[in-house]
């Protein structure tokens, strides 16, 4: 990778591969139905999921003791182990054995971490054959492509491609019919097996009770590759450790299933200890005393174990199904979102194993979705940890002038913001038609092309707070409302809804007015300093209002308050407790008027009236794991008839900063959700969070306009008589 790598250029060219295209979207849609029902025979897939991640966190914390087993037990059974520090040692040792023992050929079998060094491409350098035997790796080697995808390194070819690249490299024609491909592979690769002097594989996993390494494969080649040289090396990163086989149970149940959807892949190996091989010897095959070398790879991994946060990174199996529901991944595959790892785990991959200035150039196009997380077998926060390294990249390097100075002295200063925010409801009104602006000037064209912009309101919500505060007698809650930037300057009328529903419960609400953004947007960019100078204001400000709940319409506000806060000042005992004691009383708007209404017998289900449909907002669902009580509302409004859209919980696109700077990705996800809440046959979106009514709000102006947009509090709130 470049360092003055065109991402935007790469972005742009493989939205217009066609091919690409359709191979990532064909297998996105068919993977959730594929895993779905390759996990019908698991009672519980939770606790499956959290017997990988508890087993990993264990080996974790007990690392070189296991890895001193493993080497233990290696050696024992007449094997050789060493413990290479970077990609340097590990060429270094593994070329002198080569010089060693006479060795001129070579066959492999998959390997990311050899992939990590360019290990090929160093020993074609110094003159040894060097053959890739799994198929999808063959292909892309004679390609002269990298892997797009970590268990389907060739995902982003289609048949009439690789046929091309057959015809090339076997000098002959060869027909795109899949099954004669794979046949004519099989010719070709059957000489380097037999003939190869050398086998290299990686491994699925490393177990320290007997020293076996264990290979899951569909194609048998890795068991040749390992089984058929007379010299087998083995390299593993330290994060494939186990303790005992009995460990490799869960591994095995969720791999296939989470990385093919398969119940389990065609060869299922473990070797233990260097087995007699049988080599070629003047025309006759004779058994020779056979060679097991283990390379233990580093390159960055000890040091993520002792890291508290990046030691997640050992959770990793491997599967890859965090690449396969990732919606800018599906856009644009791992050439793009990637390094020598793609997607999300790895841009985290690319920060520990390469660099972070590598690492800065993809961590962006993380959406923050979590749909990874919800499917990860070892359960690792993906996102969480990019916003991690991002802080640690701020720390290190520091902010670049210009976002420095916009978020010191303007989103950390509540009064400069707001005003300026004021301001621009006056400036934009050439470009505003009703609520939303549809056309912009010059270079800012490209924003407001497939979708509308929201406008900022003409009088925000705090100037009408007193308009819709009512006088509650003996009031039951004294409630704390904080509306968020969106809600205050854009979505007043959501503001105001909340206020009419919680008063109708007989609740005294208050709006203290000293609150600001919530931070989340200096938190996404790395910028924990300025983060903690916003929080603290809000806090202030909240601690005064001495209310029995704080009270949130947006999820993202919530989680950043419940999660975020907490993490802020976990070092700082005075703030730590002030939060703490905050937090305790934060609560999410839908499912807390679910659970009050749930008290006096008004949950009870209507029919007929407008379709209404809903889209989950990752952060509430994923975030606040908030999503059965916003339809349970819905399903119980007059005057509306709720019905299920398809993937309703995928992301709609906003995520932020994200929808602005990567507008070429944003719009293709927004797409697919406008496409689904027209085939749902609603009348009505339902939204809980201002962000996605944003952006869904500008898909539905410009491609829907007779669907309307709601908050789920204007719906409940029409309910009630003035």
């Amino acid at each position: 990778m470049s360092s003055n790598r065109n991402l935007k250029q790469e972005i742009n060219e493989k939205l217009m591969d066609e091919t690409l295209r359709g191979s990532l979207n064909r297998f996105a849609e068919a993977y959730p139905i594929a895993r779905a029902k390759a996990y019908e025979s698991v009672d519980d897939i939770d606790a499956l999921r959290n017997s990988v991640r508890d087993m990993k966190i264990a080996t974790v914390e007990n690392l070189e003791k296991i890895a001193d087993q493993f080497e233990e037990q290696v050696t024992k059974r007449g094997g050789k182990v060493f413990r290479a520090k970077d990609g340097d040692a590990l060429k270094e040792y593994l070329f002198n054995l080569c010089k060693e023992k006479g060795v001129k050929r070579i066959a492999k079998s998959k390997s990311m971490a050899t992939e990590e060094i360019h290990l090929n491409h160093f020993l074609e350098e110094k003159g040894l054959h060097v053959k890739e035997t799994d198929l999808g790796e063959w292909i892309i080697s004679i390609a002269g492509h990298k892997p797009s995808h970590m268990v389907m390194p060739a995902i982003h070819l289609d048949r009439n491609q690789v046929a091309k690249y057959f015809s090339q490299e076997l000098n002959k024609d060869i027909e795109p019919d899949i099954a004669y491909m794979v046949q004519e592979a099989r010719i070709a690769l059957r000489d380097e097996f037999l003939h190869a002097d050398m086998g290299i594989t990686g491994a699925n996993f490393g177990i320290a009770e007997n020293g076996a390494t264990g290979l899951v494969t569909n194609e048998g080649n890795a068991r040749l590759v390992a089984t058929l040289p007379p010299i087998q090396v083995v390299i593993i990163g330290y994060e494939k450790l186990i303790p005992t086989i009995k460990d490799a149970v869960p591994i095995l149940r969720t791999l296939p299933r989470n990385a093919t959807g398969q119940l389990m892949t065609s060869y299922m190996s473990m070797i233990s200890g260097a087995a007699p091989a049988l080599v070629k010897k003047d025309g006759q095959w004779v058994e020779q005393e056979k060679e097991l070398h283990v390379i233990l790879f580093d390159n960055g991994r000890l040091k993520a174990a002792k890291d508290d946060k990046l030691k997640q990174i050992y959770q990793c199996v491997r599967c890859a199904s965090c690449l396969n529901v990732c919606p800018v991944y599906t856009l644009v595959g791992g050439h793009v979102y990637g390094h020598i790892y793609a997607g999300g785990i790895g841009a985290i991959l690319t920060a520990l194993l390469n660099s972070m200035d590598d690492f800065k150039q993809i961590n962006e196009m993380c959406i923050g979705c979590r749909r990874c997380t919800e499917i990860c077998p070892g359960k690792i926060d993906i996102p969480g940890l990019i916003e991690y390294l991002r802080a640690k990249s701020v720390e290190q390097d520091g902010l670049p002038f210009g976002v420095k100075a916009v978020f010191e002295n303007v989103l950390a200063n509540r009064k400069v913001f707001h005003n300026l925010l004021r301001l621009a409801s006056i400036g934009q009104k050439p470009f505003t038609t009703g609520r939303v602006i549809r056309h912009l000037p010059l270079f800012f064209a490209g924003l407001a092309a497939d979708r509308s912009l929201p406008a900022v309101a003409d009088k925000p919500f705090r100037d009408r707070v007193k308009k819709v505060t009512k006088k509650i007698d003996k009031p039951v809650k004294r409630v704390a409302f904080f509306s968020g930037c969106n809600i205050d300057f854009i979505f007043p009328e959501t503001g105001e809804s909340v206020y009419k529903v919680l008063q109708d419960l007989n609740m005294e609400v208050v709006f203290p007015e000293d609150q600001s953004c919530c931070g989340k947007p200096v938190l996404g960019m790395g910028d924990h300093e300025t983060a903690r100078k916003i929080a603290k204001q809000n806090i202030i400000a909240f601690e005064e209002a001495k209310a029995d709940y704080i009270m949130f319409a947006c999820p993202t506000c919530a989680e950043t308050w419940h999660l975020t806060y907490v993490e802020l000042f976990k070092d700082d005992p005075e703030w730590s407790k002030r939060v703490e004691k905050l937090v305790h009383n934060v609560r999410e708007f839908t499912s807390f008027i679910a659970g009050e209404y749930d008290k006096i017998g008004r949950l009870t289900k209507t029919t007929g009236g407008q379709k209404v449909t809903y889209h989950d907002s990752c952060h509430m669902k994923r975030g606040l794991n908030v999503h059965t009580e916003p339809r349970q509302l819905l399903e119980s409004a007059p005057g509306y008839d709720f019905v299920e859209m398809k993937d309703c919980d995928k992301c709609c696109g906003m995520a932020g900063a994200f929808g602005v700077k990567y507008t070429e990705l944003s719009m293709p996800i927004l797409k697919k959700k406008i496409d689904n809440i027209k085939d749902s046959g609603a009348e009505v979106i339902a939204v809980a969070c201002p962000a996605c009514m944003m952006q869904i709000q500008g898909g539905l102006d410009k491609q829907a306009p007779n669907v309307k947009i709601k908050h789920v509090a204007e719906i409940i709130a029409e309910q009630i008589k003035d």
